[in-house]
Protein backbone atom coordinates (compact mmCIF):
# COMPACT_ATOMS: atom_id res chain seq x y z
CA UNK A 1 0.00 0.00 0.00
CA UNK A 2 1.27 3.46 -0.94
CA UNK A 3 -0.24 6.43 0.87
CA UNK A 4 -0.91 9.81 -0.74
CA UNK A 5 2.16 12.02 -0.83
CA UNK A 6 4.60 9.20 -0.07
CA UNK A 7 7.65 8.12 -2.01
CA UNK A 8 7.71 4.43 -2.94
CA UNK A 9 10.95 3.16 -4.46
CA UNK A 10 11.77 0.03 -6.45
CA UNK A 11 15.31 -1.28 -6.83
CA UNK A 12 16.83 -4.42 -8.32
CA UNK A 13 19.27 -5.66 -10.92
CA UNK A 14 18.60 -5.45 -14.66
CA UNK A 15 15.88 -7.96 -15.53
CA UNK A 16 14.52 -8.15 -11.98
CA UNK A 17 11.05 -7.00 -13.00
CA UNK A 18 11.14 -3.30 -12.10
CA UNK A 19 9.85 -2.01 -15.44
CA UNK A 20 7.25 -4.78 -15.63
CA UNK A 21 5.85 -3.69 -12.27
CA UNK A 22 5.60 0.01 -13.15
CA UNK A 23 4.07 -0.86 -16.53
CA UNK A 24 1.37 -2.76 -14.64
CA UNK A 25 0.82 0.20 -12.29
CA UNK A 26 0.51 2.53 -15.30
CA UNK A 27 -1.76 -0.11 -16.86
CA UNK A 28 0.18 -0.44 -20.09
CA UNK A 29 -1.03 -4.00 -19.66
CA UNK A 30 -3.19 -5.80 -17.10
CA UNK A 31 -2.24 -8.23 -14.37
CA UNK A 32 -3.06 -11.88 -15.11
CA UNK A 33 -3.80 -12.61 -11.44
CA UNK A 34 -4.41 -10.50 -8.38
CA UNK A 35 -5.32 -6.83 -8.63
CA UNK A 36 -3.88 -3.33 -8.38
CA UNK A 37 -6.03 -0.78 -6.58
CA UNK A 38 -5.97 2.99 -7.00
CA UNK A 39 -7.94 4.86 -4.32
CA UNK A 40 -9.48 1.50 -3.41
CA UNK A 41 -10.70 0.84 -6.97
CA UNK A 42 -9.33 -1.86 -9.28
CA UNK A 43 -7.29 -0.26 -12.07
CA UNK A 44 -9.33 -2.23 -14.59
CA UNK A 45 -12.41 -0.22 -13.55
CA UNK A 46 -10.82 3.03 -14.72
CA UNK A 47 -11.01 4.24 -18.31
CA UNK A 48 -7.80 4.79 -20.24
CA UNK A 49 -8.39 8.56 -20.00
CA UNK A 50 -8.81 8.35 -16.21
CA UNK A 51 -5.53 6.45 -15.88
CA UNK A 52 -3.73 8.99 -18.05
CA UNK A 53 -5.05 11.80 -15.86
CA UNK A 54 -4.22 10.13 -12.57
CA UNK A 55 -0.81 8.65 -13.42
CA UNK A 56 2.07 10.37 -15.18
CA UNK A 57 5.37 8.77 -16.16
CA UNK A 58 8.85 10.12 -16.76
CA UNK A 59 10.58 7.27 -18.64
CA UNK A 60 14.22 6.24 -18.49
CA UNK A 61 14.74 7.46 -22.05
CA UNK A 62 13.34 10.97 -22.31
CA UNK A 63 11.00 11.41 -25.26
CA UNK A 64 10.97 14.87 -26.82
CA UNK A 65 9.13 15.95 -29.94
CA UNK A 66 9.97 18.39 -32.71
CA UNK A 67 8.62 21.78 -31.67
CA UNK A 68 9.65 24.07 -28.85
CA UNK A 69 10.27 23.68 -25.13
CA UNK A 70 6.82 24.94 -24.15
CA UNK A 71 4.92 22.56 -26.44
CA UNK A 72 6.96 19.63 -25.13
CA UNK A 73 6.43 20.41 -21.45
CA UNK A 74 2.71 21.19 -21.86
CA UNK A 75 2.08 18.24 -24.21
CA UNK A 76 -1.35 16.75 -23.58
CA UNK A 77 -2.78 19.86 -21.93
CA UNK A 78 -6.52 20.26 -22.54
CA UNK A 79 -6.31 24.04 -22.84
CA UNK A 80 -3.96 26.72 -24.13
CA UNK A 81 -1.14 27.62 -21.75
CA UNK A 82 0.05 31.21 -21.36
CA UNK A 83 3.78 31.91 -21.70
CA UNK A 84 3.80 33.28 -18.14
CA UNK A 85 1.77 30.41 -16.72
CA UNK A 86 2.83 29.96 -13.09
CA UNK A 87 2.55 26.17 -13.18
CA UNK A 88 4.69 25.93 -16.33
CA UNK A 89 7.43 28.09 -14.84
CA UNK A 90 7.26 26.27 -11.50
CA UNK A 91 7.52 22.81 -13.09
CA UNK A 92 10.57 23.86 -15.11
CA UNK A 93 12.19 25.16 -11.93
CA UNK A 94 11.36 22.07 -9.88
CA UNK A 95 12.81 19.86 -12.62
CA UNK A 96 15.99 21.97 -12.63
CA UNK A 97 15.14 22.76 -16.26
CA UNK A 98 15.20 26.52 -15.73
CA UNK A 99 18.29 26.61 -17.97
CA UNK A 100 15.76 27.22 -20.76
CA UNK A 101 15.13 30.74 -19.45
CA UNK A 102 18.73 31.59 -20.32
CA UNK A 103 18.34 30.49 -23.94
CA UNK A 104 17.81 33.20 -26.55
CA UNK A 105 14.22 32.15 -27.26
CA UNK A 106 13.44 30.93 -23.75
CA UNK A 107 10.53 28.50 -23.58
CA UNK A 108 10.09 28.95 -27.33
CA UNK A 109 13.56 27.54 -28.02
CA UNK A 110 13.51 24.91 -30.74
CA UNK A 111 13.51 21.23 -29.86
CA UNK A 112 14.74 18.87 -32.57
CA UNK A 113 13.02 15.51 -33.06
CA UNK A 114 14.17 13.34 -30.16
CA UNK A 115 15.66 16.39 -28.44
CA UNK A 116 19.01 15.84 -30.15
CA UNK A 117 19.96 19.49 -29.63
CA UNK A 118 19.94 19.01 -25.85
CA UNK A 119 22.22 16.95 -23.61
CA UNK A 120 20.97 13.74 -22.00
CA UNK A 121 20.57 15.45 -18.64
CA UNK A 122 18.73 18.42 -20.15
CA UNK A 123 16.33 16.13 -22.01
CA UNK A 124 15.62 14.22 -18.82
CA UNK A 125 14.92 17.41 -16.88
CA UNK A 126 12.46 18.55 -19.55
CA UNK A 127 10.81 15.14 -19.40
CA UNK A 128 10.48 15.46 -15.62
CA UNK A 129 8.97 18.95 -16.04
CA UNK A 130 6.37 17.49 -18.42
CA UNK A 131 5.45 14.71 -15.97
CA UNK A 132 4.94 17.30 -13.22
CA UNK A 133 2.95 19.67 -15.43
CA UNK A 134 0.26 17.02 -15.94
CA UNK A 135 -0.76 17.57 -12.32
CA UNK A 136 -1.40 13.84 -11.81
CA UNK A 137 -1.97 12.16 -8.46
CA UNK A 138 0.95 9.81 -9.09
CA UNK A 139 4.20 10.26 -11.00
CA UNK A 140 6.31 7.25 -11.90
CA UNK A 141 10.00 8.02 -12.36
CA UNK A 142 11.23 4.94 -14.26
CA UNK A 143 14.99 5.17 -13.71
CA UNK A 144 14.57 8.82 -14.66
CA UNK A 145 17.25 10.16 -12.36
CA UNK A 146 20.05 8.00 -13.78
CA UNK A 147 20.78 10.61 -16.47
CA UNK A 148 21.25 13.31 -13.81
CA UNK A 149 24.34 13.98 -11.74
CA UNK A 150 24.00 13.40 -7.98
CA UNK A 151 23.54 17.09 -7.13
CA UNK A 152 20.80 17.66 -9.72
CA UNK A 153 19.14 14.38 -8.72
CA UNK A 154 19.04 15.57 -5.10
CA UNK A 155 17.78 19.07 -5.96
CA UNK A 156 14.94 17.72 -8.13
CA UNK A 157 13.75 15.28 -5.47
CA UNK A 158 14.09 17.88 -2.70
CA UNK A 159 12.12 20.46 -4.69
CA UNK A 160 9.33 18.02 -5.51
CA UNK A 161 9.04 16.81 -1.91
CA UNK A 162 8.94 20.34 -0.50
CA UNK A 163 6.58 21.89 -3.05
CA UNK A 164 4.30 19.04 -4.13
CA UNK A 165 3.53 17.41 -0.80
CA UNK A 166 0.38 15.63 -2.00
CA UNK A 167 2.08 14.08 -5.02
CA UNK A 168 2.68 10.35 -4.74
CA UNK A 169 6.06 9.37 -6.19
CA UNK A 170 7.06 5.93 -7.46
CA UNK A 171 10.78 5.86 -8.18
CA UNK A 172 12.56 3.05 -10.01
CA UNK A 173 16.28 3.49 -9.46
CA UNK A 174 19.66 1.82 -9.50
CA UNK A 175 21.33 4.35 -7.20
CA UNK A 176 20.78 3.86 -3.48
CA UNK A 177 21.37 7.58 -2.95
CA UNK A 178 18.27 8.35 -5.02
CA UNK A 179 15.93 6.26 -2.89
CA UNK A 180 17.41 5.94 0.62
CA UNK A 181 14.94 8.51 2.03
CA UNK A 182 11.87 6.88 0.47
CA UNK A 183 8.99 5.92 2.77
CA UNK A 184 9.15 2.37 1.43
CA UNK A 185 11.65 0.54 -0.77
CA UNK A 186 10.77 -2.63 -2.65
CA UNK A 187 13.68 -4.93 -3.54
CA UNK A 188 13.18 -7.17 -6.57
CA UNK A 189 15.32 -10.05 -7.82
CA UNK A 190 14.38 -12.15 -10.85
CA UNK A 191 10.73 -11.17 -10.53
CA UNK A 192 10.49 -11.96 -6.82
CA UNK A 193 10.12 -9.60 -3.86
CA UNK A 194 13.17 -9.99 -1.65
CA UNK A 195 12.42 -7.20 0.78
CA UNK A 196 10.27 -4.19 1.52
CA UNK A 197 10.81 -1.47 4.10
CA UNK A 198 12.82 1.64 4.84
CA UNK A 199 16.50 2.01 3.96
CA UNK A 200 17.64 1.33 7.52
CA UNK A 201 15.32 -1.64 7.89
CA UNK A 202 16.49 -3.25 4.65
CA UNK A 203 20.16 -2.84 5.55
CA UNK A 204 19.57 -5.21 8.46
CA UNK A 205 17.00 -7.57 6.93
CA UNK A 206 17.71 -7.82 3.18
CA UNK A 207 21.15 -9.17 2.12
CA UNK A 208 20.62 -8.20 -1.54
CA UNK A 209 19.82 -4.60 -0.62
CA UNK A 210 22.79 -4.37 1.73
CA UNK A 211 25.07 -5.76 -0.99
CA UNK A 212 23.86 -3.09 -3.45
CA UNK A 213 24.28 -0.38 -0.81
CA UNK A 214 27.81 -1.43 0.13
CA UNK A 215 28.83 -1.49 -3.54
CA UNK A 216 27.75 2.14 -3.96
CA UNK A 217 28.20 3.88 -0.62
CA UNK A 218 30.92 4.13 1.97
CA UNK A 219 30.18 2.57 5.36
CA UNK A 220 29.65 5.98 6.95
CA UNK A 221 27.16 6.96 4.21
CA UNK A 222 24.83 4.02 4.83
Amino acid sequence: KINKGETFAIIGATGSGKSTLVNLIARFYDVSSGEILLNGVNLKEYSEKDIQNKISMAPQRAILFKGDVKSNVTYGSDSAVDDNDEKLINCLKLAQADFVFELEKGIHSDVAQGGTNFSGGQKQRLSIARSLFKNSEIVIFDDTFSALDYKTDMLVRKGINENLKDLTKIIVAQRIGTIKNANQILVLDQGEIKGIGTHDMLLSTCPIYKEIALSQLKEEEL
